[in-house]
């Protein structure tokens, strides 16, 4: 359970999570949908938008998401 419902099971969890690049563990990593939906209702993206040194720094805001595509 998480926020008061359960995370999604995503028969593709375990394809997705091979070429999962989030470095953050949690109980939506390999369920994109939960994933993507969880980080837009915080304005945000997921980590996996990311090139690797700019996902570690955690900060998923589309400010840093448009500084480092912009770079």
């Amino acid at each position: 359970m998480e926020g008061g419902r359960p995370v999604a099971t995503c028969e593709n969890q375990q394809k997705n999570l091979v070429d999962c690049t989030c470095t953050y563990s949690c109980s939506k990593r390999g369920i994109c949908c939960e994933c993507v939906a969880y980080h837009r209702s915080l304005g945000e993206l997921p980590g996996c938008f990311f090139p690797p040194e700019a996902e570690k720094t955690y900060d998923r805001s589309i400010r840093k998401f448009i500084e480092v595509m912009q770079g």
